[in-house]
């Protein structure tokens, strides 16, 4: 990846962070969660009040590629 999309990237993310303190936290003990088996639901809420809703049921091919991200980090 290009040194320059890395460190826009990484601004980019700092900016979400200060805008969005609770998501990382989040985030951060979720991660301790996840496991094999386990369901991640995602829901949007549009300004409007539409909501749109997804899940999926954690694979053991979804723990490992997490894992590998994890690794190159």
């Amino acid at each position: 990846m290009n040194p320059m999309a890395l460190m826009k990237m990484k601004a980019l993310g700092e900016k979400f962070k200060a805008n969005h303190p609770k998501v990382p936290l989040f985030f951060n003990a979720a991660v301790r969660e996840i496991r094999e088996g386990s369901i991640i639901e995602i829901t949007v809420t549009s300004p409007e009040g539409k909501n749109i809703c997804t899940n999926m049921r954690v694979t053991a091919d979804d723990v490992e590629m997490v894992q590998q991200i994890k690794d190159m980090m």
